[in-house]
């Protein structure tokens, strides 16, 4: 225990460090399918730099919540962060529940985010706060059935005892650890708007979800947003490497370099999926989201009747 607070707290300065290189990683995977060179791998930097040095540009029409969402959605993902197993490493944060009070930060970041977009008092980014709501709701079922399999699974009650106590010493629990984390990948997508649910890249308006919500911010609100978004994506990158890779396996410091490496890996693997589809159209969001339900729910019955039941 001695040598995971140090451990802990070098995987969360790397993780607020290094989060601006998921999205380089993603549009160099998607420039290299497509046959492009693509941004820069460090264009997110490049970009908040900028941002920074830029004044902000409020709408008149805001009562003042326009204004604040961005640094509350900031702390709130931050904290968040904090109550993630880092290297694989418990949380010092921890305590039992933690897992209810981790979802539900970023889900109140994801509140002042639709509270903003309505701020603004634009139909056009109501419309977008609309669907980001909608989609969000289908996702928590979601990520309740997976909670759910992890507590059969761990049998713990803290988010660090059910990501590090996973023991696979068989296919037979390997199984459903990847169905579980195969509805969570389809979670991590959903929440980040990413293809197949959203793109964002995408400039009409029609078809636009998250980027409709942020067209108002400009300066250091829209950089503190888009650092924000990235730091989301490792935290559930980070989510889905701590379920695959049992914890304990290698040295305090070989166990951070996998941990950051598997990371970068699911970007790779998210650049994959927006390089071999197309975003779907609305209509076929919903069944998308319920299969992850049913994914996590398949995976607790074949816990329960073929791997032993609570461990």
């Amino acid at each position: 225990m001695n040598n995971s607070l140090p451990v802990f707290a070098v995987n969360f300065i790397a993780a607020l460090v290094l989060a601006p290189l998921l999205p380089g990683i993603i549009n160099k995977v998607k420039a290299f399918f497509a046959g492009r060179k693509g941004p820069r791998l460090f264009q997110l930097y490049s970009d908040l730099g900028k941002l920074l040095k830029k004044e902000c540009v409020i709408s008149s029409t805001s009562g003042g919540i326009l204004r604040i969402a961005p640094a509350i959605q900031l702390t709130l993902t931050v904290l968040a962060a904090l109550l993630l197993p880092m290297g694989f490493k418990n949380s010092p944060l921890m305590f039992p529940g933690d897992v209810l009070l981790f979802f539900y930060l970023l889900g109140t970041c994801r509140f002042f985010s639709v509270l903003a977009a309505l701020d603004t008092g634009s139909s056009f980014e109501g419309m977008g706060a609309a669907r980001e709501a909608f989609f969000s709701a289908l996702a928590e079922a979601a990520v309740f059935a997976v909670l759910a399999f992890l507590v059969l699974f761990s049998h713990s009650w803290t988010l660090s005892g059910m990501l590090t106590g996973i023991g696979m010493d068989s296919w037979i629990s390997f199984t459903p650890v990847l169905l579980v984390s195969l509805a969570m990948l389809l979670v991590m997508l959903a929440e980040n708007c990413r293809v197949p649910f959203d793109d964002p890249e995408t400039h009409l308006e029609l078809t636009m979800i998250h980027e409709a919500m942020i067209l108002d911010y400009s300066g250091a609100d829209l950089g503190a947003i888009l650092y924000t978004s990235s730091l989301k994506l490792w935290i559930f990158g980070s989510f889905i490497v701590s379920m695959l890779i049992p914890g304990n396996i290698l040295s305090g410091w070989q166990e951070t370099a996998l941990s950051i490496g598997g990371v970068f890996a699911s970007a790779v693997l998210v650049g994959i999926v927006e390089s071999s589809m197309a975003r779907y159209r609305f209509l076929k969001v919903p069944p998308l989201l319920i299969s992850a339900l049913v994914l996590a729910i398949v995976a607790m019955i074949f816990q329960l009747f073929f791997n032993g039941g609570i461990r």
